[in-house]
């Protein structure tokens, strides 16, 4: 299926509604406006296979842009707002963008790339000095298809949690715009989503699993409802107030609504949610359960990447058989392997692989690719983790975050989890420093609910806190505090931009 079909059926169905200000985009509305945006593209010279790259907060005009590419076959870069001027302007070199689109409160940024990188912008959702306005522009073009359709694709960027942003460039297939799409046939036997969906996306649009899923949501005909930015209580509230029945969501989401007082979690009714599910991050085991006992076993999981190379899931009652686990291989086959590339046995750690599983590279970057594969080809995102018995795998982090302390693997993750189950602390991250006797030691990065509890007794009772709850090689031996943490808004966390300032001029495995 397809947005088009939607729009010939059922015209007046909301496709799109802004959680913040209420705006509506009807089906036969999106049509009309991806139709003009296609034709405006073409006009910009851009044919097949060609890249438009989109620099924007949450708006309507997303899905306008995306379904035009999606429908001229072109591929769409949809950019992190949180990326430096220099950052953005490496991705439109890399993915060859042809044109940018700016919203206004990200103008600054977006200008400046567009400038070093030497392509046009357009300003989107309202005026920016020196800039052509794209609603002015589309207006005139025909709302009928172009003649030329063809399907175009996503080109999106990793969120760079561990260096430079890599691009993933999947092939053009050059079919239909409306064939069957592999995600939508993946959720859809996964979760049961179909044009009666009421699904809320919290999270920004450019990043791979919001834009993804809520593309999936209009090729059945449901209709999704998008908040500007998280927040809990806001979440909460959208959640009772449009009977939301489906939502994705990311672990960080979760923690600060446990977090709101009591008083404030009672007030809102999520019984309508028949499907939650989340990805991009590890879960803590307490916190899933907490969420589990709050919302009922609605909570689904999945392990996956922008890469696509495969897909693991569980759902609520498997999970709580498991607790702990991501799920089972769904999409590719599942191989732990050790330094070597050799498979080993169920329970035992080692470099997550999945074999015949879809084939990715990363543009421009053949290295990068190359350090994916093992000597078998099998693909790895660069986590770690086992494979029980039954075939659950359990994540344990990410390669390049273990800390070697003394010759002792430490994983942060563990540490993370415990950290943030603390009463008085919203996130933590946790990352090894130099230590001249031990070759590193671990360090934690505390934010804390209230900022000004910071100061030594209150590292020193997160420090006890940890001994009490984890083996002494694997506590922090100091504690720094942030107002915020440099956390995506997916919940990935920068943690090379915390880790790197202790290393200096020193070889920093997080690269």
């Amino acid at each position: 299926m397809h947005p088009r079909a939607h729009a010939a059926t059922d015209p007046a169905r909301p496709a799109i509604v802004m959680v913040g200000d209420g705006r509506t985009v009807t089906y036969g509305a999106l049509e009309k406006s991806a139709n003009q945006t296609a034709h405006f593209l073409r006009s910009l010279g851009l044919g097949t296979g060609e890249t438009v790259a989109m620099f924007m907060d949450n708006m309507p005009e997303y899905y306008q842009l995306a379904w035009a590419a999606q429908r001229a076959g072109l591929y769409f870069s949809c950019i992190s707002t949180k990326l430096t001027a220099g950052e953005i302007a490496y991705i439109l070199r890399d993915s060859g963008a042809k044109a940018l689109f700016v919203s206004p409160g990200l103008a600054g940024p977006g200008l400046e790339a567009a400038r070093e990188a030497g392509v046009p912008a357009f300003a989107v959702g309202g005026a920016i000095a020196g800039l052509e306005r794209f609603e002015g522009l589309v207006a005139g073009f025909p709302d009928t298809p172009i003649a030329d359709e063809s399907a175009g694709a996503d080109m999106l960027y990793s969120s760079g949690t561990t260096g430079r942003p890599k691009g993933v460039r999947p092939a053009l297939t050059g079919l239909a715009i409306d064939a069957p799409n592999p995600l939508m046939m993946l959720t859809q036997a996964l979760y049961g989503l179909g044009p009666e969906a009421r699904y809320l996306s919290p999270a920004p649009l450019y990043h791979a699993a919001p834009l993804r899923w809520t593309m999936s949501i209009h090729r059945f005909g449901g209709t999704v409802f998008v908040m500007e930015k998280f927040d809990p209580e806001a979440y909460l509230a959208a959640v009772e107030t449009f009977a939301i029945t489906a939502s994705q969501l990311v672990p960080t989401m979760f923690v600060r609504m446990l977090k709101l007082p009591p008083e404030v979690r009672a007030k809102y009714d999520v019984s309508s949610l028949k499907m939650a599910v989340h990805a991009a991050a590890p879960c803590p085991v307490s916190v899933k359960q907490e969420m589990m006992a709050w919302w009922g076993p609605v909570l689904h999981e999945y392990y996956a990447g922008t890469e696509g190379n495969g897909f693991c899931s569980v759902g609520p009652q498997e999970w709580l058989a498991k607790p702990g686990t991501v799920g089972r291989a769904v999409l590719g086959e599942l191989r732990i392997c050790d330094e070597d590339g050799n498979e080993v046995p169920a329970g035992t750690e080692g470099a997550i692989y999945f074999a015949n599983g879809p084939e990715f590279i990363y543009h421009n970057a053949p290295e990068k690719t190359a350090e994916t594969r093992n000597k078998h080809g099998w693909s790895t995102l660069g986590d770690v983790g086992y494979v029980d018995a039954d075939g659950y795998l359990f994540l344990t982090d990410r390669k390049a975050f273990m800390i070697i302390s003394g010759g002792v693997n430490i994983y942060p993750q563990e540490v993370e989890n415990l950290l943030v189950t603390h009463p008085k602390v919203a996130d933590a991250a946790v990352f090894g420093i130099p230590n001249e006797d031990f070759g590193e030691e671990v360090k934690a990065a505390i934010q804390l609910m209230d900022p000004t509890l910071a100061g030594p007794a209150m590292a020193e009772e997160l420090l006890a806190f940890c001994r009490q709850n984890l083996s002494a090689v694997k506590c922090p031996r100091s504690v720094d505090f942030h107002d915020e943490l440099p956390r995506h808004p997916t919940g990935k966390l920068y943690k090379r931009l915390l880790r790197d300032p202790y290393w200096g001029g020193k070889q920093s495995r997080i690269v």
